[in-house]
């Protein structure tokens, strides 16, 4: 028998999507006014609805104890696999890599090194440059950059030569695109998926298959918040 408690009207299921891509793109919910934007609605009342209704069918839950902060449960049977890998979308800082940016609300952080499936951990803890980082995030914990090698996230629009933005973490939800450790050796970026006792490392290119470890064997080391991109 079909539960009608997890059908979900068109408007609850875009703003389900919308507040996953936000969490997994900056890690913070977002606000009431941006999901009220998003929704072309004209009052902060229906996005209240909409969320209790969400919040009823199990898709989301309101974290304790912190104003504002929703964490997405599930998404919806009927999302199609661009809904989800589209549900994450960096944001791209804008202004580029400009080493000569005059802003004072601008902070610098390290680039180390360039990462692809594999690469060994010493390739990454040197670093190699400085980049800005705007005052949005630089209040938002600690962060370091990392260049990227390759196409193996190229469908959650990271392409090859961009400089990722990554917040230093030991901790990542279901669905994140994180830089993990695998036998305190080899460092990837990849979307994390944990099920029983197995991690999964899941590219975003249907050419590469995804890798199954052990819980022991995996070390979330930072999230991956924004990216630079120098446009040719």
């Amino acid at each position: 028998m079909y539960d009608i408690c997890s059908m979900l009207t068109k408007k609850q299921k875009n703003l389900l999507l919308f507040i996953n891509k936000k969490l997994r793109s900056t890690g913070i919910s977002p606000s009431y006014e941006e999901m009220k934007i998003s929704l072309n609605l004209k009052s902060k009342s229906g996005i209240h609805r909409l969320i209790s209704a969400l919040q009823e069918r199990g898709f989301i839950k309101r974290l304790a104890h912190k104003a504002r902060a929703l964490e997405v449960i599930k998404l919806p049977e009927t999302a199609s696999a661009n809904d989800i890998y589209n549900s994450f979308s960096p944001s791209v800082i804008k202004g580029g890599l400009d080493t000569e940016d005059t802003n004072k609300n601008i902070n610098e952080i390290p680039v180390l090194g360039r990462i692809a499936a594999g690469t060994p951990i010493e390739a990454i803890q040197n670093e190699v440059s400085r980049i800005s980082l705007p005052e949005e995030l630089s209040k938002n914990g600690e962060h370091f950059g990392l260049k990227i090698s390759g196409d193996s996230m190229i469908e959650a629009g990271i392409n090859d030569g961009d400089t990722v933005i990554v917040k230093k973490t030991d901790t990542a939800n279901n669905g994140q695109i994180v830089v993990a450790l695998i036998d305190d050796h080899e460092a990837m970026l990849k979307r994390i998926r944990r099920k029983g006792k197995v991690v999964a490392l899941e590219s975003a290119n249907k050419r590469y298959e995804t890798k199954i470890f052990g819980p022991d064997r995996v070390k979330v080391q930072g999230v991956l918040v924004s990216l630079y991109r120098n446009f040719q």
